[in-house]
C-alpha cells in the first residue's frame, strides 16, 4: 500500500509539473507564432532563437536560470520556468506553421465583413488555426511529460525518482514502473487534448488526430 500512495503521489506531482509548463508554453507561443507569421522578415530570426534554445541541455538550463532569476536552484519555479521555456521552443514553429496553414480568402472575407485585426484574430484567426496548434501541444505534451523527469536531479519530486532511486539500489521492477507511470501519463495528456480540440474545434477532428512533429 506504501508502494501505491507513493506512486499515485509522484503521478500527480509530475502532472502538475508538466500542465503549467505546457498552459505557459502555448500562451507564450501563440503572440510569438503569429508574429512570426505576419511579418515574414522576422520568422527567421524568432525560429532560429527558439530552436537554439531548445538545444540548451537542461540540466545546463537549471543551473543557469537561478542567478538570471534569482531563484534558488532547487525550487520548483526553476524546473517549470525551464519546461516552459522548453515548450515554447517546440510551439512556436507549431504556432506559426498553424497561422500560415489558414486559407488567405477566409482573412480576406473577414476584413470584408468589417472585423479589426483583433477581432479577426479571435473569432476568425484562432479558430482556424485551432486543428494544427492542438496537433503541436499533443507534441509539447509528450516532450514535456518526459522533461519533467529530470527535474528529480535538481530535488523536485516527480515519476523521475523511481528512475534514480531504482538505478542506484539496482532494482529493475521500479524503473519499469517509472517508465509505465510517465508513459500513462503522457497518454492521458495526450487523451485530454485530443478531446477538448474535438468539443471546441467539432468541425476538424480529423485534422486535430494527426501528428506534427517538433522541429528545431
Amino acid at each position: 500500500m506504501d508502494n501505491v500512495a507513493l506512486i499515485i503521489s509522484l503521478s500527480l506531482d509530475h502532472l502538475r509539473l508538466s500542465v503549467i509548463p505546457i498552459a505557459m508554453g502555448f500562451l507564450v507561443s501563440l503572440p510569438l507564432g503569429w508574429y512570426a507569421h505576419r511579418y515574414a522578415w522576422s520568422r527567421g530570426i524568432v525560429l532560429t532563437t527558439v530552436g537554439l534554445l531548445y538545444t540548451v541541455p537542461s540540466l545546463a538550463l537549471f543551473m543557469l536560470l537561478p542567478p538570471v532569476l534569482g531563484i534558488s536552484m532547487l525550487s520548483q519555479t526553476n524546473v517549470l520556468v525551464a519546461l516552459s521555456l522548453y515548450a515554447a521552443a517546440i510551439m512556436v514553429r507549431n504556432a506559426a506553421d498553424a497561422f500560415a496553414s489558414i486559407d488567405p480568402a477566409a482573412l480576406r472575407a473577414a476584413t470584408a465583413l468589417g472585423y479589426a485585426e483583433w477581432g479577426r484574430f479571435f473569432a476568425v484567426e484562432l479558430p482556424l488555426a485551432g486543428p494544427v496548434l492542438v496537433a503541436g501541444l499533443r507534441v509539447v505534451a509528450v516532450s514535456t511529460v518526459s522533461l519533467v523527469t529530470v527535474g528529480v536531479l535538481v530535488g523536485v519530486p516527480s515519476l523521475g525518482y523511481f528512475f534514480t532511486d531504482g538505478f542506484q539500489r539496482r532494482i529493475v521492477p521500479e524503473v519499469a514502473t517509472g517508465v509505465i507511470m510517465t508513459f500513462l501519463v503522457a497518454m492521458a495528456l495526450d487523451a485530454v487534448l485530443v478531446l477538448v480540440g474535438r468539443i471546441l474545434l467539432p468541425w476538424s477532428h480529423l485534422a486535430i488526430a494527426s501528428t506534427v512533429s517538433p522541429r528545431s
